[in-house]
């Protein structure tokens, strides 16, 4: 099976979910945020195509990564490749972040037609959902651009049938909060 990417993988980043990820680049988006910071993610003829083998193989070869994040573009354009995937790394141990522009609800009711996304949703740990929306874009938020994005979990919502946000996740770090002002005495 083939898989289209954006990019090859990139290791080590801190910033698309928790702890050191392997960010797996989608290509091929019709949402089409206002300000996105992907757009050259959004053709569906861009990018490359590489097989679902190969992705897998090079993720038994990562070191030290908590585990990989489905991003793009979006993933659910793909969801059979991406399901394939996001199964293989759970059996390395590693967890699963996505990131997508539908929202948790519509993904439920278009998994009840396309047992491909369904298999996605069951493979995946965490999902940012919603599209980008600049109006609500905001510094302050932690792996999502826009307040309107929820970081939940997927397992217990799925298995409460509602939305459940994740919980080891910190809503908001504001610069403020980064920095404590000292008092220093120096002698």
């Amino acid at each position: 099976m083939e898989i289209r990417l954006a990019r090859d993988l990139q290791q080590d980043s801190i910033v698309d979910g928790e702890g050191l990820r392997t960010v797996i680049w989608t290509q091929g988006c019709c949402h089409n945020c206002k300000g996105c910071h992907n757009p050259n993610t959004h053709d569906f003829n861009g990018g490359y195509s590489v097989s679902v083998e190969e992705i897998e193989e090079k993720l038994l070869y990562i070191d030290e990564q908590d585990g990989i994040t489905l991003s793009g573009g979006d993933p659910f354009f793909q969801a059979e490749a991406c399901a394939d995937i996001a199964n293989f790394a759970k059996m390395c141990g590693l967890n699963v972040w996505c990131y997508t522009g539908f929202t948790f609800e519509k993904l439920l009711f278009m998994s009840k037609n396309d047992n491909n996304i369904k298999h996605l949703l069951e493979a995946i740990d965490v999902l940012v959902d919603g599209k980008f929306i600049l109006e609500k874009k905001s510094f302050d938020l932690s792996y999502r651009g826009s307040s309107n994005q929820r970081v939940i979990d997927v397992k217990e919502s799925l298995k409460n049938e509602k939305v459940i946000l994740f919980k080891g996740y910190n809503e908001i770090k504001t610069s403020r909060n980064l920095y404590e002002k000292k008092s220093y005495v120096y002698a």
